[in-house]
């Protein structure tokens, strides 16, 4: 189960990269088309939405990581129980935070394709086309908290991938 919810936080973080060049190649298609006088509609519709998607896409890569922003100053001093119980509190709320996030995602998407919004741009996407993106790196967030918050249950350190890539360097030498 580990391998397979690290390579899903692995793939989110890859699709997230892919929306970063997507965004760079909507903006330089745009910059570099526009003195030759040719127009690309939606471009900048486009860039917006893959920068969306890198941003959605990247949470969970990066919270598994451990490169959202914590603050510990007041956790480091407290003793190994109180301890324990402040980490327990703090991702029981990140489940409430994540779920929150994801059910509002997910049913933003859903109602943008109930309803048939489109994009009002001139290329008109259907809005719940990226809005996807956007849900989809909601719940692999929410799955990567509570990740996090069973192995804080079980009295165990969450699973960082960094870590698990210096055990794997570690075995391949």
């Amino acid at each position: 189960m580990r391998a397979l919810l690290d390579s899903l936080y692995r793939l989110s973080g890859a699709l997230a990269a892919v929306g970063m060049i997507v965004t760079l190649v909507m903006v330089a298609a745009g910059v570099f088309s526009r003195p030759l006088g040719i127009y690309l509609p939606g471009t900048d519709d486009y860039a917006g939405y893959a920068m969306a998607a890198c941003g959605f896409l990247a949470l969970a890569y990066t919270f598994k990581h451990g490169e959202h922003i914590r603050v510990s100053l007041v956790i480091e001093r407290l003793g190994p129980r109180l301890r324990r119980l402040t980490e327990w509190l703090a991702h029981g709320a990140g489940v409430v935070v994540a779920s929150l996030l994801a059910w509002y995602a997910v049913r933003l998407a859903w109602q943008s394709h109930e309803f048939d919004e489109i994009s009002q741009g001139v290329d008109a996407t259907p809005l719940w086309i990226p809005q996807m993106s956007m849900a989809i790196g909601a719940v692999i967030l929410l799955i990567a908290v509570v990740d996090d918050f069973i192995q804080v249950s079980l009295g165990r350190e969450p699973q960082r991938l960094a870590k698990a890539n210096a055990d794997e360097m570690a075995h391949m030498e």
